[in-house]
């Protein structure tokens, strides 16, 4: 299934599959974003599967939108896979 991406103002509509097949699509979406806005909503609830490679790339945006005090909200049930990731209750942190 393909990826579709539409926006209405700040409002992102994920829909079909996020996966390595298609994931220059989600990042050239957002590339920059967060110097046009301020704060983004991507709901993902028509997200039908996601891989590793999609989890990751939103977790980039994550990271980003924290880095530069931007909001991020993600809703929608979507893909456990996803939920998943987002609710660990504490940091994973690496030890060096």
């Amino acid at each position: 299934m393909d990826l579709e991406i539409t926006h209405s103002n700040n409002f992102f509509k994920v829909k079909g599959s996020l996966d390595r097949h298609n994931i220059h699509v989600f990042k050239s979406k957002f590339r920059n974003i967060f110097e046009k806005a301020n704060a983004i909503t991507i709901s993902i609830e028509d997200l039908k599967s996601i891989d590793r490679h999609g989890v990751t790339a939103i977790a980039q945006l994550h990271n980003e939108s924290i880095i530069k005090h931007k909001r991020l909200s993600i809703i929608g049930l979507g893909c456990k896979d996803l939920y998943d990731h987002f609710k660990s209750e504490s940091p994973k942190i690496s030890a060096a």
